[in-house]
């Protein structure tokens, strides 16, 4: 479980999941473990809202963020994950507009995405982290209208086990899972109840052991059969 244990507040996610989405030079990598103006993410606070200024990139350097929408009866959508190591925004023109609101789930650390050189691998490494959202966004309204409950959750987990082990954030089929059943439910389109109900199933099928925020997937080669999962390709 050591990379589980790993530091949170350093650049440790960030700098592992872009140098696995392309090749960085030394000088970049130099720039993504040392990266200035970090500050907190404090749980449930908003990092970035719909139709306001993006201001500077931003990635997650640690904790779970998500986006988001919320109707004006207090129900809440969340569209997708922010993972440590994820850009809250690709946008590094002056005029850029949040088309969502983004939170911060659990505590965590932001820093300024280092600006890329034209044609560098840190270019090369973005351009790979908005093709990865957008495969992860497709999937998700695959997700939502197509998929049982308990087959959300099954294609769900199998989806954030590889983004952590991106990141290197994964020790073999166990990885950090500390959001809470109602976030589960707000992000798979489901009531409290019925995330609570399929947590229990797969408990006992043997399928899952959920302890001390960390999951652990015991067969999950039986849970990419029933959902038909696909890993994302990554080009490097």
């Amino acid at each position: 479980m050591s990379a589980l244990l790993k530091s949170s507040s350093g650049s440790f996610a960030a700098l592992t999941r872009l140098m696995s989405l392309a090749r960085l030079s030394e000088s970049e990598r130099g720039v993504l473990a040392d990266v200035e103006g970090r500050r907190r993410a404090p749980i449930h606070r908003e990092i970035q809202v719909e139709g306001k200024p993006v201001g500077e990139p931003m990635i997650l350097l640690s904790g779970w963020a998500c986006r988001t929408r919320t109707f004006s009866d207090g129900r809440r959508q969340i569209l997708s994950l922010l993972l440590p190591g994820d850009l809250v925004s690709y946008a590094f023109g002056p005029d850029a507009v949040a088309v969502t609101t983004a939170i911060a789930l659990t505590e965590g650390v932001l820093a300024p995405a280092p600006a890329p050189a034209e044609g560098g691998g840190l270019a090369r490494a973005y351009a790979a982290a908005a093709a990865l959202e957008e495969v992860y966004l497709y999937r998700q309204i695959a997700r939502l209208g197509r998929l049982s409950a308990y087959e959300r959750l099954a294609d769900w987990l199998l989806e954030t086990r590889d983004r952590l082990a991106l990141a290197g954030l994964t020790a073999g089929d166990s990885f950090p899972m500390p959001l809470t059943q109602e976030a589960l439910a707000d992000l798979l389109g489901l009531t409290s109840v019925h995330i609570n109900r399929t947590l229990q199933s797969m408990r006992r099928d043997g399928a899952l052991d959920l302890r001390g925020g960390t999951a652990r997937l015991s067969e999950p080669r039986q849970l990419a059969d029933l959902v038909d999962y696909r890993p994302a390709a990554i080009n490097r």
